[in-house]
């Protein structure tokens, strides 16, 4: 059982960003962070879950351990899960939907074992299982360990509530952010986004520089947890700072649409005040008034789009754009092959770290400011 003051939160982060959360846990002060393949554990009371939640630019949830215990066979993990004190963590009043996973276990059916846990919470406390319910316990047996937790999130966490319109192979705001911060971006520089898409590198960083939370727009699974305390996490809510900026952020894209998806967006996430988005090609883009920053694109690639020998000539032309007219930018490519970024033919530096994008291998490739 876990003192409520003393919780093991875990960070889920895409496979390959665990370093930036990591990073960026550190910089937000949570408890004590471990990077672990797959995300950041770190330990907290209740108020830094909720704090994990509406902070954090790179985490996709934020799972809560509630405990373990052993068992060997179902009849010991059905007698194990009623004297489990759910009542501390539940509401009797509040659907449940359970997960189970069983890995190299004695007890090995997911399915005998999430219905074993769906009886001990119906039973014991009262609380209606639903398979659509928002809040969802975690089952997870590991070599006869099983291990209790709760999804304090709900919805992912990408889903930042504030953006209606989504264009074609879009790049997810948790990962947008983590390449943002793994191109040193601070908020103090303006951003560009030639391929912007929907604008969600543009309003990511634009939001960082506004010091706007990223869940501030939705709500979460653990509104409806027995620990959850409404005017504390009021006061929480009202208590980020936000501060102004004179940077403006850019994006374009050659789809009228996207530019239109764009600024929605901005709008309901209002930073359209500091963001401009243009219809228009990426050879016709040119530097913005004001001081250098960084340019970060995900142009197509293979897997998504078109072959990579056709696409080989659209990362010429914009690493020959960016080359001849961006001097002292920094660039950032998120793309699948590095025979793709070579064709920028732009000084890279070594790549980051394979990172999994619903199942396309990208990778963050960047270069100093440009010369």
């Amino acid at each position: 059982m876990k003192d409520e003051d003393d919780l093991e939160i875990f960070l889920v982060a895409t496979p390959g960003l665990e370093a930036p959360l990591y990073a960026e846990a550190i910089e937000g002060g949570f408890g004590s962070p471990q990077k672990l393949a797959g995300g950041v554990v770190c330990r907290g009371g209740w108020r830094e879950v909720w704090r994990a939640n509406l902070e954090l630019r790179g985490a996709n949830k934020v799972l809560v351990r509630l405990g373990s215990f052993p068992a060997v066979h179902l009849a010991q993990l059905d007698k194990r899960a009623r004297k489990f004190p759910w009542a501390k963590f539940l509401r009797p009043d509040i659907p449940v939907r359970v997960e189970a996973t069983c890995r190299k276990s004695r007890i090995y059916h997911d399915r005998a074992a999430r219905q074993r846990i769906e009886r001990a919470i119906s039973e014991t406390l009262g609380a209606p299982v639903s398979s659509d319910a928002t809040v969802r316990v975690l089952l997870r047996i590991e070599k006869d360990i099983c291990t209790l937790s709760l999804d304090s999130s709900g919805e992912p966490l990408h889903k930042r509530g504030h953006k209606p319109a989504i264009a074609k192979a879009p790049m997810r705001e948790t990962m947008a952010a983590m390449f943002l911060r793994e191109c040193g971006y601070d908020g103090s520089e303006p951003v560009l986004d030639p391929m912007c898409g929907s604008g969600t590198f543009v309003i990511e960083a634009a939001e960082i520089a506004l010091g706007l939370m990223p869940g501030r727009s939705r709500k979460f699974a653990f509104e409806n947890f027995a620990s959850f305390d409404h005017d504390a996490w009021h006061e929480l809510r009202k208590r980020t700072q936000t501060h102004e900026t004179e940077l403006k952020f850019f994006g374009s894209d050659r789809n009228e649409g996207a530019i239109e998806a764009s600024r929605s967006n901005a709008m309901q996430a209002n930073v359209d005040q500091i963001t401009q988005f243009q219809h228009r090609s990426v050879s016709d883009i040119k530097p913005p008034t004001g001081p250098t920053g960084l340019i970060i694109v995900n142009p197509p690639y293979g897997a998504r789009i078109g072959d990579e020998k056709r696409l080989r000539s659209l990362y010429g032309s914009l690493g020959k754009v960016l080359a001849n007219r961006f001097h002292g930018w920094r660039v950032g490519i998120v793309t699948t092959t590095p025979g793709l970024a070579r064709a920028t033919r732009l000084p890279l530096l070594p790549p980051g770290p394979v990172v999994d994008h619903g199942g396309t291998k990208i990778r963050l490739f960047r270069t100093e400011p440009l010369k």
